[in-house]
């Protein structure tokens, strides 16, 4: 059930994106943006724990939990160090995550040809 579930939340959330493509003008980076920003938002609001508790990794993995990461990561931050921690907490909140791609990018570009396609 634990899967049926991520893959309704995620298969949702790539839906709503796809929608936004179809029916607007908005560009995929500029939906992409809004994802991250909306995970901001439901997390600050408190909606956005029950969606990833209720969804697991259809939840936590797209960008809109990036962004709820970023939000408890500062928010987390904010309550030890105080306002140092609205600059700091995101970061450190997301590091392993970045880090991982960063290290996975370098990786498949050492293993494959990167390039333009002619």
């Amino acid at each position: 059930m634990e899967y049926l579930r991520a893959f309704l939340c995620g298969g949702v959330l790539c839906a709503v994106g796809q929608v936004l493509i179809d029916r607007t003008r908005l560009s995929p980076a500029r939906i992409l943006t809004g994802y991250v920003v909306a995970g901001v938002i439901l997390s600050a609001a408190g909606v956005y724990e029950y969606v990833a508790d209720w969804g697991g990794a259809g939840a936590s993995v797209p960008l809109t939990g990036f962004g709820h990461v970023l939000a408890n990561g500062v928010r987390e931050a904010v309550a030890r160090r105080g306002w140092l921690g609205v600059l700091t907490g995101g970061l450190t909140a997301a590091a392993g995550g970045v880090t991982a791609a960063a290290v996975c990018g370098v990786l498949a570009a050492l293993l494959f040809r990167p390039g333009t396609k002619r």
